[in-house]
């Protein structure tokens, strides 16, 4: 997550997203693309309840978890490593101020989805609580429903965070705009069409009137 901040901010990384050897515009689209969707495969995957079963028949269900953000954070760097830049701009400001408030947007972004993670359980979504539970030969209870703070606001803070995240840059290149619209529309349909219903198969009616209740992911609407 801290190297993402990096790579899209096009800052304290070695390799970001518009920088790196330039090729030809329909392989560089090709490569980007089959790499969103390698990421997109693997975290929706493994995050159905039928994968975690099958899985957990050959692993132990305390490394399930950590597993699954595993093999996330490599899907992810093979994406920061073999992402082909395209460097054509979009948009750009100019105006130093607005450029300022459009990177304080930025950060501002991926604070509320790190903090997101501290609002429900942070180790437990990052499978770490399941192994220290298994080392001290404690089984793992089942993860509470929470709604703390900003889970009141939106059910899915930690995607609004980083939504607000990918599109807010003073600097917007067709590479940068390919990663924040595929991955927009990713988080889009993957919430609502996948894990949604997981959630209100597992939890029933307790987050059918959480639905009821809060916004997906824009804050103070109805949906």
């Amino acid at each position: 997550m801290l190297y993402a901040i990096g790579f899209l901010g096009n800052s304290f990384v070695p390799k970001s997203i518009d920088s790196g050897t330039k090729t030809a515009l329909l392989p560089s689209l090709l490569i980007d693309v089959l790499l969103l969707n390698v990421f997109a495969i693997q975290h929706s995957l493994m995050a159905r309840p039928a994968f975690k079963k099958w899985i957990t028949t050959f692993i132990s269900p305390a490394i399930e978890r950590s597993t699954y953000v595993l093999l996330s954070s490599l899907a992810l760097l093979l994406m920061y490593w073999k992402w082909q830049p395209i460097t054509t701009i979009v948009w750009q400001a100019d105006n130093k101020t607005v450029a300022v408030i459009l990177i304080g947007v930025f950060f501002f972004g991926w604070l509320v989805a790190i903090l997101s993670t501290f609002m429900i359980n942070h180790f437990d979504l990052l499978g770490l609580k399941q192994i220290f539970d298994n080392l001290k030969d404690k089984i793992a209870p089942s993860s509470k429903f929470e709604t703390n703070y900003l889970y009141k606001i939106v059910r899915h803070p930690i995607m609004l965070g980083y939504i607000i995240a990918f599109w807010a840059t003073p600097l917007m290149t067709v590479g940068h705009l390919l990663f924040a619209f595929t991955t927009t529309v990713y988080i889009v349909v993957a919430v609502k069409y996948l894990e949604e219903k997981d959630l209100r198969e597992s939890l029933g009616k307790a987050y059918e009137d959480y639905e009821n209740k809060v916004p997906m992911l824009i804050p103070f609407t109805k949906k």
